[in-house]
């Protein structure tokens, strides 16, 4: 994995292929290549490390072909180097993938005792070499030579093909990992991400489970992966605009993204709160009261981030609709039994929709008759494609790896949700659905209150200052704030490569209390709610030895300052409900101005890919 482009029609396809690569870098990646159909032959150019590299080498040669593939490879099989970057060749045919061949080691063995050579340690060789073999051996034309090869792979695959004998047709194929194809006029596309196509057009077709395209730079023609019989699609209209993915003056996307919750919070809840008749507006949920009333259980599935959103979720949903919830990690919940029924409701959450723990879970719960439901930001992705019902979030191309948009939107969506299920199970009356719409409509503003203003002075950088050069760190919360000092401590650990971890407080006299000394900065979320006082009780146990505190207070705590070498103070009169949704915004900030202190790739940060689609 991670980011693939392609292209066939009338223009020299380098730069746009290049331009497309650009715009997945935030997937990340540790090498890129490109090969083109140039002449009747095959070109390529690869490089380790980052695009620029690759750029280097083009301008020295250029690729002028006008059909081609490019990708940018984060390692799975194979050190990152140039032999390992794709695009893979045989003979005349070049292949770029996304996802694990788990077979390869087999096939490699059967193709080179039929005389194959292989140059690369990676499992993605394999595909060019078996597609090369059905080319030579049958004769195949290449959609027909790539169906062959589909019918011997097992594992996860997005592939696109080309072959210098065959210039007038790119071959994808999609088997667990995602891949779109991109409609233009007298030209087409293909990629693993609607973003690295935007500025060519916003016509796409989604690739389902097992399809195969082919496309022609006049016409694209879908094909089933077991039969290789033509399939009928419908393009969809995505409405991001090439825009939404620049970093409008930020210093880095992650800043932007961070600024642009208030905004996204906002085209979440828009359409679906109605407070004169009381109700949450959601046609895409088929659920209705008579199936609410045969639901005993929720499970909320998901990983890293989209989980501790899940967490934030359950108390949504037992509160306000009175369901028992289990918030489940997918990679583990794959490989249990759990007891899960016709009589449970599967919430699936993931920023791509592709996150390939969280599909293959849902599978498993689609086979013992669970209900689906998905809250996703991506329209037309695996994970939606697969769920009875689909609540999307409005948060736009998020291009830094770490989640934070994603994150706020998701929070937004599980809150409506919990409040339309608990008006279905007929446990709020209109003036409490009232009530707690009025203060989720209320949100955005909150939220762009919890936001750094310009011409003050950034509490937030004066904290990277002092601790920048920390080894470790504590995140302590409570009750519907614990999953954000879990997610604080994420985000911490993901770009600033500081070591922290996320407890509860109530649990730290139970062994983390252990590691607290003055080296060790412990953040202490202890706003104005009902564990105000026995929060208050941890951080003074903090304090007792010698631990430096960093606290989110209320404004109108008076003790705060005396009690911490930092304060970062939250607005006023927060509904508890929407606490973890303004919390949010200093665990961000924090994480994100100690890593800029510390120089570290803040969009891209190392070992890290934005959209796993790999076990």
């Amino acid at each position: 994995m991670c980011g693939i482009v392609g292209y066939i029609g009338s223009e020299p396809c380098m730069d746009i292929i290049v331009e497309g690569l650009r715009r997945l870098e935030y997937r990340g990646y540790d090498s890129a290549g490109i090969a083109v159909v140039e002449g009747g032959a095959l070109r390529s150019a690869r490089s380790e490390g980052k695009l620029d590299n690759l750029v280097k080498k083009l301008r020295k040669e250029p690729l002028t072909g006008q059909v081609g593939v490019g990708h940018t490879r984060w390692a799975t099989h194979g050190r990152p180097s140039e032999d390992n970057a794709h695009p893979h060749r045989s003979g005349t045919v070049a292949v770029v993938h996304n996802g694990i061949i788990e077979n390869h080691v087999a096939l490699k063995r059967e193709l080179e005792a039929l005389g194959h050579t292989f140059t690369s340690q990676t499992d993605t060789e394999v595909i060019a070499h078996l597609i090369a073999h059905e080319r030579k051996t049958r004769n195949a034309p290449l959609p027909e030579a790539v169906f062959a090869a589909m019918k011997r792979l097992v594992g996860a695959y997005a592939i696109v093909v080309v072959d210098a004998s065959e210039p007038g047709t790119i071959v994808g194929a999609r088997l667990a990992s995602p891949l779109v194809v991109g409609l233009g006029q007298h030209e087409n596309f293909l990629a693993s991400d609607v973003a690295a196509l935007l500025s060519h057009t916003r016509d796409m077709i989604f690739l389902d489970e097992g399809q195969i395209a082919v496309v022609t730079a006049a016409r694209v023609e879908l094909r089933d992966a077991e039969t290789f019989a033509p399939i009928p699609y419908r393009a969809t209209h995505v409405t991001w605009t090439p825009a939404m993915a620049e970093k409008g003056g930020f210093k880095h996307f992650m800043a932007k993204e961070i600024h642009e919750q208030p905004r996204a919070i906002a085209d979440t809840l828009r359409g679906r709160v109605d407070l004169e008749n009381a109700a949450v507006v959601l046609p895409e949920i088929p659920l209705g009261a008579d199936d609410l009333a045969r639901v005993s259980q929720i499970y909320i599935v998901a990983c890293g981030t989209s989980w501790h959103a899940g967490l934030v979720g359950r108390y949504h949903f037992e509160d306000l609709a009175g369901l028992a919830v289990h918030v489940e990690l997918a990679s583990e919940l794959r490989y249990r039994n759990a007891p899960i029924d016709e009589r449970t409701i599967i919430i699936a959450i993931s920023q791509s929709g592709e996150t390939a723990d969280t599909l293959a879970a849902l599978r498993e719960a689609k086979k013992k008759g669970a209900r689906i439901i998905s809250i996703c930001n991506v329209i037309g992705a695996s994970i939606p494609r697969e769920s009875e019902g689909t609540l999307y979030t409005h948060a736009g191309p998020e291009i830094g790896v770490a989640s934070t948009k994603a994150f706020t939107t998701q929070l937004v969506a599980l809150h409506l949700l919990a409040i339309h299920f608990g008006r279905l199970r007929g446990r709020l009356t209109d003036a409490a659905l009232r009530a707690e719409l009025a203060a989720l409509l209320h949100a955005p503003a909150l939220v762009e209150s919890a936001l750094p203003r310009e011409g003050e002075p950034n509490p937030y950088e004066a904290i990277a200052r002092r601790w920048h050069e920390a080894h470790s760190m504590l995140f302590l919360g409570r009750g519907n704030l614990f999953p954000l000092a879990l997610e604080g401590a994420l985000k911490l650990k993901e770009i600033s490569y500081i070591h922290a971890e996320g407890q509860a407080a109530g649990e730290m006299k139970h062994g983390p209390i252990a590691l607290i000394d003055e080296r060790v900065p412990t953040v202490v979320i202890n706003p104005l709610d009902q564990h105000f006082a026995k929060v208050r009780s941890n951080l003074s146990e903090v304090r007792a030895r010698s631990g430096p505190v960093i606290l989110i207070a209320s404004q109108g705590d008076d003790e705060a300052a005396s009690l911490a070498e930092h304060v970062l103070y939250l607005p006023d009169a927060i509904p508890p409900r929407l606490m973890p949704l303004v919390v949010a915004l200093p665990m961000q900030l924090l994480a994100y101005h100690m890593a800029d202190f510390k120089g570290t790739d803040v969009d891209q940060p190392r070992n890290l890919a934005k959209s796993v689609t790999v076990e």
